[in-house]
């Protein structure tokens, strides 16, 4: 009874340990980018440096209050990557901003919101300057800007490295989107490096409020997209996969047959051992192969030979040949032409070679076993 509490004891431990681990991980990933979360990847820092300088920072957590937060006096929208809304809601979010500032920027986000932009890699660690004629951006100075990307007609970019860019903004009439990677730079361990957080506050600061949308799965308008089985394979398969299978009952059918009765049979069967052994023998005898029987005789001979000198079953045919003749003093060349070198080429030759093989284990038993060994 003891040893069943035991075992139920261990097992609430368990399930409580793997619960605090999945929920510690579920919290971790609702911290990202998430300008209430304090933790090393929130952005709670940014969102009280833009309110230190006199900018409302209002943080919605759907869509619908996204939109009414922004119906009104301008305002700059922060947008993360939002894989559970549509385009028509991103497109729906980006047109209510003034200005957009993407902090996530997916390719998808990127084909909206700045045409003709992709992503184009990754920066390393070193700090570049802007290289562009965009204020915001020279007045922040150096950033090590991490994702990278490839601007598309009429966009300014900002912060080159290689043959991509670190930041990229287009203006189309009033309206300002800005790309950049947030997750590097904006984050609570990294908005104090560099001009980070100079770039973020000119990038955001630009309007007296900032709306900042923090997506989530509850908030989704996409209704189910995933396809059927059907959907994704051509029109002909479903039929051609029913005409396979009404042909294979066709010839099932035609080439079909019934089995018949079932056949008593006495079973197991006993063959002597002589039979066997005599039956082989004579095999060996009609195809005139006088070495494929020498190699059984001598299998047979080097098994018996290692049991009796104590040696392993993984041991070398010549390790036993040289413990055979060091055991009876029997010249060792001798002893290995016995058990591996010569080459019976007719009966005659077979049947000396079965002698002396006798006669060695003979000697070998004798040299090992005195007390037991016959005249």
């Amino acid at each position: 009874m003891a040893a069943w509490i035991a075992i139920g004891v261990v097992l609430l431990v368990v399930g409580g340990i793997g619960g605090a681990i999945s929920a510690a991980n579920q919290w971790a990933a609702r911290e990202v980018l998430d300008p209430a979360s304090a933790g090393p990847q929130g952005m709670r820092a940014l969102a009280e440096i833009l309110r230190s300088h006199g900018v409302e920072v209002e943080v919605t957590r759907s869509r619908a209050d996204a939109l009414a937060a922004l119906d009104g006096a301008p305002a700059t929208l922060v947008l993360p990557d939002a894989p559970a809304l549509s385009d028509d809601a991103v497109s729906q979010l980006a047109a209510a901003a003034k200005d957009v500032v993407l902090i996530e920027p997916r390719s998808r986000t990127l084909d909206l919101l700045l045409p003709g932009s992709v992503a184009s890699g990754y920066a390393g660690r070193d700090a570049v300057a802007p290289a562009c004629e965009l204020a915001e951006a020279d007045r922040a100075g150096a950033v090590a800007p991490g994702a990278l990307y490839t601007p598309g007609s009429g966009t300014t970019a900002c912060y080159p490295v290689d043959d991509g860019f670190g930041l990229l903004v287009h203006d189309d009439d009033g309206r300002r989107t800005a790309a950049v990677d947030g997750g590097v730079l904006f984050t609570n361990e990294r908005l104090a490096e560099d001009g980070n957080a100079a770039l973020a506050a000119n990038l955001m600061g630009r309007h007296p409020l900032v709306v900042w949308y923090v997506p989530n799965a509850a908030d989704s308008d996409l209704t189910d997209t995933d396809p059927s089985l059907g959907e994704l394979t051509p029109p002909w398969v479903s039929p051609a996969i029913v005409l396979l299978l009404v042909a294979g009952v066709a010839a099932g059918i035609w080439r079909g047959r019934r089995f018949g009765p079932l056949v008593a049979e006495r079973l197991p069967v006993t063959v002597r051992a002589s039979e066997t052994t005599e039956g082989r023998a004579r095999l060996y005898a009609r195809v005139r192969d006088p070495l494929h029987a020498a190699d059984r005789l001598r299998i047979g001979a080097l098994r018996r030979l290692s049991e009796l000198l104590g040696l392993g079953p993984q041991t070398d045919a010549g390790e036993v040949a040289d413990a055979a003749a060091g055991r009876t003093g029997w010249d060792r060349t001798a002893v290995r032409g016995i058990l591996l070198d010569d080459i019976p080429r007719s009966d005659a030759d077979l049947v000396a070679l079965s002698t002396r093989l006798r006669d060695l284990e003979e000697a070998v038993h004798a040299a090992v076993r005195p007390e037991r060994s016959t005249p």
